[in-house]
């Protein structure tokens, strides 16, 4: 069996505890059942970090491979480019991204230095597979180095259009950059289409039968994989949790008051503001639901070292003191929030008690947290999901309310309606949503895209051009030097042989 060698920004840690954030818990399984090296950040801001210095420890099945940060490349690299500019443009929204090109050159250089401290530890046979927006120019560092394996890289985030992309100027060379893998996986069918559109403006690549793209003589290989969750284990969490202590104080104090619950990160892409916007016009135009509805919303704080996180987390501040002191009344408020993070196994508690889970981010790749309400529901008497049409979820929980999120009004009919809904129609959706994830999940979804990787590289009859990448130094910034990188086309290396190519349900 070949190795598989997972690549993310984050690692688990031995003390971090049950793995939390949607590729932590996509992957985990995955490498329990398989096994093999996971490498990345460790976490750690060390100053003098630099270099091929790793870390490797070894746990059951799976060994993890480590890297720190210096803090300047945990400022550049990691808040200030990977999170102040892809994550919003990503996004499509571009209006909250600051530019900088030393930010771009110290992202580049952090991925430089991760392929040269992962490459040494590779074996001829290993699969490689790469995660996410922060790693988008690994694919090429490694094939500078002369790394022929098997490369595949998922995005868990959505992916914009080409125009909205071209707003940041260094997003071309990613894009070409991203095209060194041999797989490319998307959460969804219009994010492949926007990458396609984005490969054939950047790179002038050619769009293949089937989802394939010609790159100067070589094939890349494009699949959707929407990530999943373990619906039956959170189903079994859910039940247990709803009878916990904790959960208990809050059926208590809620006096058979129908809970409408939001439970995710406090981010400016969830769409929180317009939530909170839409809440406050359900209760105007419905005033039935005075005293008799309340939305808990849990928005853990994240991310604070970005500019537009600290601003939403006061614009979010203002809103809900503004919501509670125009509509509450002396016994009863219509929102509850809570800034700090809570565990896991408790948000899905509340979830098997809310009539209602509101989710309605702006965009979102998938959204697990839309899976995660429908599997905590029980079946007899199962709440409403309320969600926005802008997350991938939505292309697979056909029984959800869809809403634009910046409809207020829209929001508020929803709500009206979800509260209101009769027990019959309450299961029919939710059990045409169950159903579309009830025989899913990370373990099978990991294995479907390791085994098109498989096949992708073991069949593809034009031999890979491997990049070749020209390191140079354009500037010293602190305590290292920043290093940006051209990348172009060298003589095509054929890659060893491979493994026998396995099944699905062997991998």
């Amino acid at each position: 069996m070949n190795r598989l060698v997972v690549v993310s920004n984050r690692v688990p840690t031995a003390n971090a505890g049950a793995p939390s954030g949607g590729l932590a818990v996509a992957l985990d399984g995955l490498m329990e059942k398989r096994g093999g090296l996971w490498f990345g950040w460790s976490g750690a801001i060390v100053a003098g970090a630099g270099g091929t210095t790793v870390c490797v420890r070894h746990d059951a099945r799976v060994d993890y491979a480590t890297i720190d940060l210096t803090p300047e490349e945990h400022d550049r690299y990691y808040n200030n480019f990977a999170n102040g500019v892809l994550w919003p443009l990503l996004h499509t929204m571009p209006e909250l991204m600051q530019f900088d090109r030393r930010d771009a050159e110290v992202y580049r250089g952090v991925n430089a230095r991760m392929a040269a401290t992962l490459q040494p530890l590779l074996r001829p046979s290993d699969l490689v597979w790469i995660h996410d927006f922060h790693l988008l120019p690994l694919a090429a560092c490694l094939r500078g180095r002369g790394v022929t394996n098997p490369i595949g890289f998922f995005l868990h985030v959505p992916f914009a259009s080409a125009d909205v992309l071209s707003a940041a100027p260094e997003m071309g060379n990613l894009v070409r950059d991203l095209l060194a893998a041999d797989l490319i996986g998307f959460q969804t069918a219009n994010d492949l289409a926007n990458f396609v559109v984005a490969a054939e403006m950047f790179a002038g690549a050619e769009r293949l039968a089937g989802s394939v793209l010609d790159v100067a003589g070589r094939r890349v290989r494009l699949g959707v994989f929407p990530v999943e969750i373990e619906p039956h284990g959170f189903a079994e969490l859910a039940q247990r949790m709803a009878g916990s202590a904790e959960a208990e104080r809050l059926r208590r104090s809620l006096y058979g008051q129908h809970l409408i619950l939001g439970v995710e990160r406090l981010d400016p892409t969830k769409g929180l503001l317009q939530r909170l916007s839409g809440m406050r016009r359900l209760l105007e135009r419905h005033p039935g639901w005075v005293r008799r509805a309340t939305l808990l919303q849990v928005a853990a704080l994240s991310r604070k070292e970005v500019g537009s996180y600290r601003a939403l987390r006061v614009s979010l501040d203002r809103e809900a003191g503004s919501l509670n002191a125009d509509l509450a009344e002396a016994d009863w408020q219509p929102l509850r929030l809570v800034t700090r993070a809570i565990d896991r196994s408790l948000a899905a508690g509340y979830m098997r008690m809310a009539r209602v889970g509101l989710v309605t981010p702006l965009r979102d790749g998938m959204n697990l947290v839309a899976k995660e309400f429908v599997a905590a529901q029980a079946p007899e008497d199962p709440g409403v999901l309320v969600l926005s049409r802008f997350a991938g979820a939505a292309q697979q929980l056909d029984g959800a309310l869809l809403i634009n999120p910046h409809d207020a009004d829209a929001m508020a009919e929803a709500l009206d309606v979800a509260l209101a809904m009769p027990l019959a129609e309450r299961r029919e959706r939710w059990q045409s949503m169950w159903s579309a994830i009830a025989e899913r999940s990370p373990l099978v979804w990991g294995r479907a895209f390791v085994a098109t990787l498989l096949r992708a590289t073991a069949i593809a009859p034009v031999p890979v051009a491997v990049p070749e990448m020209r390191l140079r130094t354009v500037g010293d910034h602190g305590s290292q030097a920043a290093v940006s990188s051209e990348l172009v086309l060298a003589e095509p290396r054929r890659s060893p042989a491979l493994m026998p190519v396995m099944m699905p349900g062997r991998v």
